[in-house]
């Protein structure tokens, strides 16, 4: 493979930070939002845009090539996701994963149905949704109990004999909740001929994903939350469960989605599978420890915060301020080059759905800051943010 310094080594260094503009040092944890490409998926996209970049529908030796690669990045997917290789379809993403999901297992009933959902979904499964009702589907959006979890218990209660689809994320993206998916599969394949879909956006290579031990239908999956590029996903389709084709035309992925493939995309995000996957064990632990380091952390600089959600995901960490704002905490902690976020990036300042569904009260909720980590944060971007926070707090209750 061609290996092309397209990375300076000083705009993104070891320890996860760089410098805006030659001035402040950010630290970046915003990593549910979207992570930086790691070096391996970004030389092999260069490389494929450059060099290897047949069709690989063309039947030549720079096609064949092509198609090689594309099988090599499927089969990366595959085996993280515990799925065979032809219940792979590559996307544009996780909105595209979740859109197909819902909208084309809806498409196979013939009149308007039922669906269960949570209130706590990523837009882009509650947006489908809600569309779905506006075709007469009727749709049942369970709210997660006082730990932030959907329970089995809560899904077969909601099913009815028009069921037709349930979709429960397997970890939310603000709490970093991880839902027991596979029970829930289980209690509704007893009781119910519905297909089972889970949005695993947040969950790929930072919890145990395995489809057979999931027992789902549909499983979305996204490249740029793993370190792989933007523009890129996956859908899993259990072989057997008959999905409608998301595009029409020339055949591409198994005639489930035509158009030729965004091969620097695919291949880049195979690559970032493949590199995540071999170091899946050491950055969950350490994402585990940083994340316990700046719960300590930040509990000693402000006592006043508070610690939301369950906690079960190793990169994800909500917390907040009851009283202060987090737009102007935010605005803080950015000019100081520190990049948090209050929410998923997809709601835009929007309150979050995901702590109104959870029953939090409005000064919890508009105080709360979202910490996400990767494999590459470390101590000092962990005890930087905890600094950062303090200092913002204090200007914020010296300026009333």
């Amino acid at each position: 493979m061609m290996h092309l310094a397209i990375i300076p080594k000083n705009h993104v260094g070891c320890k996860g930070a760089r410098r805006a503009g030659g001035g402040i040092l950010t630290i970046y944890l915003d990593n549910a939002a979207t992570t930086r490409v790691c070096r391996e998926a970004a030389e092999l996209m260069a490389d494929v845009m450059t060099g290897r970049y047949g069709n690989p529908s063309s039947t030549h030796a720079m096609g064949r090539e092509a198609r090689q690669l594309l099988d090599e990045a499927r089969g990366r997917v595959a085996a993280a996701a515990g799925a065979d290789k032809t219940e792979i379809t590559f996307t544009s993403g996780g909105t595209e994963s979740d859109n197909w999901a819902i909208f084309g297992a809806c498409e196979k009933i013939r009149k308007p149905g039922h669906i269960v959902t949570s209130a706590y979904e990523h837009d882009a499964v509650l947006e489908p949704c809600r569309r779905m009702e506006e075709r007469g589907w009727q749709v049942t959006y369970l709210a997660p109990d006082a730990d932030g979890h959907v329970t089995p218990e809560m899904v077969a209660g909601a099913l009815r004999p028009d069921t037709a689809l349930v979709s429960v994320m397997l970890v939310n993206n603000e709490i970093g909740a991880v839902n027991d998916v596979a029970a829930i599969a289980a209690a509704v394949h007893r009781q119910s001929a519905s297909a089972v879909h889970t949005d695993a956006v947040q969950a790929l290579l930072k919890v145990p994903v395995n489809v057979k031990k999931l027992g789902v239908d549909m499983m979305s999956l996204s490249g740029h939350k793993i370190h792989g590029p933007k523009g890129v996903g996956a859908l899993y389709v259990r072989n057997g469960f008959r999905l409608p084709p998301l595009i029409r035309g020339g055949g591409q992925e198994n005639a489930r989605r035509s158009g030729t493939e965004a091969m620097p995309a695919v291949c880049g995000f195979g690559e970032a599978v493949r590199v995540g996957a071999l170091a899946m064990n050491e950055s969950v632990e350490r994402m585990r420890r940083l994340r316990s380091r700046i719960i300590d952390g930040v509990l000693a600089e402000v006592p006043e915060a508070r610690v939301l959600g369950p906690g079960d995901a190793p990169h994800i960490l909500s917390l907040s301020l009851p009283g202060y704002k987090s737009e102007i905490l935010l605005n803080l902690l950015d000019a100081g080059g520190v990049c948090v976020s209050s929410g998923s990036a997809c709601r835009r300042g929007r309150r979050s759905h995901v702590l109104q569904a959870m029953g939090y009260e409005p000064k919890v909720i508009d105080g709360a800051l979202r910490v996400s980590l990767s494999r590459y944060t470390t101590e000092q971007d962990a005890d930087g943010f905890v600094r950062a926070l303090g200092s913002a707090a204090r200007g914020v209750l010296k300026a009333r």
